[in-house]
Order: structure tokens, then C-alpha cells, then sequence
């Protein structure tokens, strides 16, 4: 308590501290507006939006540049080293900062991963909150799509996505990309080969976060069947084609079904879905 000749002295004392927690604070702000900003650039540059690139159509057909559909994700960029878009982006790493928050264990992964861009994206978000004991797994062919088992997988027997050779991106151009991002490191692991063979024995111990981008029902299912068992509680699971592909629906519904998965689907736009594990 002061009184007399101390008054002055608490007032000086007291004033200090004030703006001692005033600095703390404006010091966080502005570190948050960083981070904020370091991601916020990460997602325009990893759609193609700051360079604006043609759109390629199967079969090497090109159109002009669109903001509305690539901000949707309902284009197939040149060089943007990601086709999912902005809402797709922005749930991605709603989902990774939640866990974050939540501190829900285990790695994160994709499967299906196209240039890199989702898998980036989530490195980068480990990188800005400095992240440093969880991997994140890149599962692919990095050939294109398997061509469909029609006898083990019916649905998917009219399927043609392996006849878009613009989906095969070569593990050594998505390392390229990680790259390019100063975000090619330890904490990156690749899984290369068809989910059927990759996915069984995958030294994945547990997951906090999956997200499912391989179209077909095989290689949805094959998926769900080998990594959900291994998503924490808490955790998420992200579907990109489940509003565009009947097949990758289909598979999502069907595996929900035989676990008894009763979790709300949310809808993240026209066509991704997530949950979280309960």
C-alpha cells in the first residue's frame, strides 16, 4: 500500500507495468498478424489466384482465367500446385488449427494429393505455430489414378479417371513443390505406391487429422478402411469429392454405415464434406 513520499514512487511503478502488458499485447497482435498473413499468402499463391494461370481441361484444351471458379475449386489450374480452392483451404486449416488447440495426437495426411498444395498447406501450418513432433504423411501413385477393380469394386467400373493423364504428377515434382515453399523437411513423409498396397502397412501410428482426395470408391474405401481406426478422438476426417463424385460418396456412405459412424457431416461448399471424430 502506498502513502506519503512512496505515492510517487507506486504511480511511477504502476504506470510501467501498464504499459509493460500494453507492449505484450500489441508484440502478440502483431505476431498473430503474421501468421495470419504468412497463411493467408500461402493460400493465394498455392490456388493460383496472385498469377492467375489458364485453366487446362483434359485433353490439353485451355481456357482463360476464372477468380469465381478457382476460388471454388471447380477448375483445373496450369501450375497452381492445388485445384481445391479457397473454402476447401480456409477448412483445412480451420480443422489443423482446432486440433492444434484441442491437442488432439497424431500425425496428419492426404491421400490423393495431386502437385502437393493440401499437404503444403498443412506443413505450413505446422511451421507457422512451430509444430515440431508431428508428421505429415503425402499418399499417392504419383502416377494417376489405378485403373478399377470392377470385380472386387463394381462401382467404380465405368470409372475414367485413369485415363487423365494431367492427375499423374510425379513424386519428384510434388518434392519439387514442397521446395519451393522451404517446406520440404523431416516432418514430410511419402507414401508412394497404390492405396491398396501403401495403406496397409503404413508405418502411420496415429492420425489427428485425414483428409480424402482419390475420387474413385476404391481408393475412398481403401482409405477409410486402413486409416480411420487410427484417428485420435477429436480428430478430423475431410472428403474433397464427396458432392462431385457419386462413387466417392457412395464409398464414404457405405463405410459410414458398416462402422456405424453417426458423427455430423458438415458441408464445406459444393462438393467437400468433413466430420470429427467423436
Amino acid at each position: 500500500m502506498c502513502s506519503g513520499f512512496d505515492l510517487q514512487f507506486c504511480s511511477v511503478q504502476t504506470s510501467k507495468s501498464l504499459l509493460a502488458g500494453v507492449q505484450a499485447t500489441v508484440k502478440l497482435s502483431a505476431m498473430r498478424s503474421t501468421k495470419d498473413l504468412y497463411l493467408d499468402l500461402m493460400k493465394k499463391c498455392l490456388i493460383g489466384l496472385i498469377y492467375a494461370d489458364v485453366e487446362e481441361k483434359p485433353n490439353l484444351q485451355f481456357e482463360p482465367f476464372d477468380e469465381a471458379k478457382r476460388l471454388e475449386g471447380r477448375d483445373w489450374p496450369t501450375y497452381a500446385h492445388t485445384m481445391i480452392g479457397m473454402k476447401r483451404l480456409n477448412n483445412l486449416q480451420f480443422c489443423v488449427e482446432e486440433m492444434l488447440a484441442r491437442g488432439v495426437p497424431g500425425d496428419l495426411i492426404e491421400t490423393g494429393v495431386w502437385r502437393g498444395g493440401a499437404t503444403i498447406f498443412m506443413r505450413a501450418i505446422l511451421k507457422a505455430y512451430a509444430v515440431k513432433d508431428r508428421f505429415v504423411w503425402v499418399a499417392d501413385s504419383f502416377q494417376g489414378l489405378p485403373t478399377p477393380n470392377s470385380e472386387k469394386y463394381p462401382a467404380d467400373a465405368a470409372d475414367r479417371h485413369h485415363e487423365f493423364k494431367e492427375l499423374a504428377v510425379p513424386l519428384d515434382q510434388v518434392k519439387s513443390n514442397f521446395a519451393k515453399y522451404d517446406l520440404l523437411d523431416d516432418q514430410v513423409r511419402f507414401l508412394e505406391g497404390w492405396f491398396r498396397d501403401t495403406l496397409p502397412n503404413a508405418p502411420v501410428e496415429q492420425l489427428a487429422l485425414i483428409r480424402l482426395d482419390g475420387d474413385m470408391y476404391e481408393s475412398t474405401m481403401e482409405a477409410l478402411v486402413h486409416l480411420y481406426p487410427k484417428l485420435s478422438s477429436g480428430g478430423y476426417l475431410i472428403v474433397d469429392d464427396y458432392g462431385a463424385i457419386p462413387n466417392c460418396r457412395r464409398a464414404v456412405d457405405d463405410y459410414r454405415k458398416t462402422q456405424g459412424i453417426s458423427n455430423e457431416i458438415r458441408q464445406i461448399d459444393w462438393t467437400g464434406i468433413y466430420w470429427q471424430r467423436s
